[in-house]
């Protein structure tokens, strides 16, 4: 190869003593400023992979001296967040989850914290927009299972719906009347009619009739004699036109023929008490939440103190009246 150097007449440059097809390479020298500009990356680079983490292993990567990792730095970032907002959090613990509407303090932070949570958590199942997706519930209506006050709210995200291994869960059942052998396909389609009666898709028809004899035997026990379900036990109400998988005739059929047994996952054993209280406020706000049921006793307390306010005053105008 030495022999085939030479030095190029128009600009006085050594050749590399290669050739093809007449054309030859210069060997022209690297200008200064790269070859120290290469240098100085070559030597950043072992100090880069001293310090941080750098070479991947089997389960995890070389450490570096520093100790420092991106994942780390994060979790501080978060720990730094959460100490930031425990007093908040705290305080939403605290409180009787219905007076946490009232303090407008509470509820902002409940809000914002648990539509963040909500993005993590419920949006595969219940879309983006909490409308709901195929056989999850529309968190935006007031059309609800187990009920849409705070504590129902709040109680069903601990608790979940059907968690075999919790005692406390949600839990309804219906029978598969088909799969069962429970109800012939004639019997069904004659329920189906009668169903849909219920919430005025269909009008009243000899199926119907035949239907409404079958619902009385079979469903009523907990959709309620009028079909307007019962929430504790999770029985949707008919008479309205929602339904998680489809009012029509061919969704009604299926549900009454295999049932249906939706899962949500218990968040009290995933995420912690103020998360979940957010997420309970959070959702109450949608457009859906209910107020808080009126206490047995109280309601009968108060129906007796309008019972003699109303005795009062029909005594005070008949002695008026006699004067």
């Amino acid at each position: 190869m030495a022999e085939n150097i030479r030095t190029d007449e128009a600009t006085g440059t050594d050749t590399v003593g290669h050739e093809w097809d007449g054309i030859e390479e210069l060997n022209t020298p690297l200008p200064r400023w790269w070859l120290w500009t290469f240098y100085a990356t070559v030597f950043w680079a072992l100090v880069y992979v001293i310090l941080y983490p750098a070479w991947p292993l089997v389960n995890s990567a070389t450490a570096g001296v520093l100790g420092w990792s991106s994942r780390g730095d994060v979790e501080q970032q978060l720990a730094a967040r959460q100490e930031q907002l425990a007093p908040v959090h705290e305080a939403l613990i605290a409180a009787d989850i219905n007076s946490i509407p009232g303090n407008d303090e509470l509820r902002t932070t409940a809000i914002q914290g648990g539509a963040s949570a909500y993005k993590v958590h419920c949006v595969q199942c219940h879309g983006a927009d909490a409308a709901g997706l195929g056989g999850y519930p529309n968190l935006n209506d007031d059309d609800w299972l187990w009920g849409g006050d705070l504590e129902a709210i709040e109680y069903t995200l601990v608790h979940g719906i059907r968690n075999p291994d919790h005692d406390e869960t949600r839990f309804s059942q219906m029978p598969a009347f088909g799969a069962d052998g429970l109800l012939d396909s004639a019997q069904i389609a004659d329920t189906v009619a009668y169903v849909r009666t219920l919430s005025g898709e269909e009008q009243a028809s000899a199926a119907s009739q035949r239907g409404a004899e079958l619902f009385a035997n079979n469903c009523a026990v907990c959709h309620g004699a009028e079909g307007k379900g019962d929430r504790s036990l999770g029985a949707p109400n008919l008479t309205d036109a929602i339904a998680l998988y489809g009012t029509d005739r061919e969704s009604l059929t299926n549900t009454i023929y295999y049932s249906r047994n939706g899962v949500m996952p218990r968040w009290g054993q995933r995420l912690d008490a103020a998360t979940i209280r957010m997420l309970a406020v959070y959702i109450h706000s949608l457009g859906g939440g209910e107020a808080a049921p009126v206490p047995e006793e109280a309601g009968q307390e108060t129906e007796n103190a309008e019972g003699a306010a109303q005795a009062e005053t029909a005594s005070a105008d008949s002695e008026s009246s006699d004067g």
